[in-house]
């Protein structure tokens, strides 16, 4: 069963203190002109190097001792409930694009956006990644000491949306059953996890790894193995603070961790994946991700050499197959939450919904809708 999460809309999310933007959409200005937006992106991309080069200690397992239990828990709660031979985490992602993750931008919405947005999208996430990444570099056989984040395509409805220069993207415009834009299947790694993509246009070169679905309107955030899912209206007002918080959250589920909506471990509180509790990773999300990706290493065989993806640039328009994306989020005794899973094949939890309608995306996903 695919390994997927998600975040659910919270009054706590959507209050001023934690969720937003002080600034909405409408209020930000944005350079059309890519050439004058250069100078501020450079100094952006040099902040995301800083970032990515820095270390955290330790470098071995040796969590500070008042997070040793609730950590322990938490791995005990991972294994007895999910299944742990799943091949598609985050890490799986990476180490097989040796240090590089790939990007498409599935953009919901029927705002134009200029080429110095996009650029700052790319900025943004660069960013809100390396902060994760920054709790591997030097720790326990983890092999990069720095990742290469980039978006290499973006899925819209029309591609007149893009504007300004393209040639350093693919170009989507094909969309799936519900009608969003979606970046071609061929291409996607969620589709392929035997990282053949024959069939992709640009080779394996232009293959994207996760997804960052921005949708008009949408509330919370969803996350998994797939990608993020936000709000556009909130990722755009928040992206050049320096954390993306629900972001961030929903990066967290591409690697596996979990949400926390129904327990909370042992004598800790206020933390990222801990939904609505805090606005930046905290050491016990830091170490949270250590843990898995001590118990998972094995696996990469590591003394063998990794095959390298070289990115390079291409810019093409592909129908795109339709196929529904698939989220969910985790389960109270009452039901699903709006926007959590109610149904598929293999699906073991509640089948009806706390709030909202179970609606059939198809055979093995069934989401609560409004």
């Amino acid at each position: 069963m695919l390994y997927l999460r998600s975040l659910v809309a919270t009054a706590v999310l959507i209050s001023t203190s934690l969720a937003s933007p002080t600034a909405s959409p409408s209020s930000l200005t944005w350079k059309d002109d890519h050439a004058n937006f250069a100078d501020s992106r450079r100094s952006l991309l040099i902040d995301d190097e800083a970032i990515s080069k820095r270390q955290i200690s330790p470098s071995t397992w040796n969590p500070p001792s008042n997070l040793v239990t609730p950590l322990q828990q938490v791995w005990d709660h991972e294994t007895q409930t999910y299944n742990m031979n799943f091949q598609n985490f985050g890490f799986d992602q990476l180490i097989a694009a040796n240090g590089n993750i790939n990007i498409c931008v599935r953009w919901e919405s029927s705002t134009a956006v200029t080429r110095a947005q996009r650029d700052a999208v790319e900025v943004a996430y660069r960013r809100s990644y390396l902060k994760w990444m920054n709790w591997l570099y030097g720790f326990d056989g983890f092999p990069y000491s720095s990742v290469n984040v980039k978006v290499v395509g973006w899925a819209v409805t029309q591609s007149s949306l893009l504007q300004g220069d393209t040639s350093n993207i693919d170009v989507y415009t094909g969309t799936d059953s519900e009608g969003a834009p979606q970046c071609a299947p061929a291409c996607g790694r969620f589709f392929h996890q035997d990282n053949n993509y024959n069939q992709c246009p640009g080779g394996a070169a232009r293959h994207y790894d996760h997804s960052l679905w921005l949708t008009d309107g949408f509330g919370g955030g969803a996350g998994g193995d797939w990608g993020q899912r936000i709000g556009r209206e909130y990722f755009m007002g928040a992206i050049n603070t320096e954390n993306i918080h629900i972001l961030l959250h929903e990066m967290g589920h591409t690697y596996a961790l979990d949400d926390f909506y129904d327990w909370t471990p042992s004598g800790v509180g206020g933390f990222i994946m801990q939904a609505g509790s805090a606005t930046q990773i905290t050491d016990f999300d830091g170490w949270m991700l250590r843990d898995w990706w001590r118990h998972l290493k094995t696996r990469y065989n590591l003394s063998s050499p990794q095959p390298t993806i070289t990115s390079t640039s291409r810019t093409s328009t592909v129908p795109t197959p339709t196929r529904t994306s698939t989220t969910t989020a985790p389960t109270s005794g009452s039901g699903s939450p709006l926007y959590g899973q109610c149904g598929g094949i293999g699906w073991t939890g509640p089948t009806t919904c706390a709030q909202g309608t179970c609606k059939v995306a198809n055979d093995y996903y069934s989401q609560c809708v409004p």
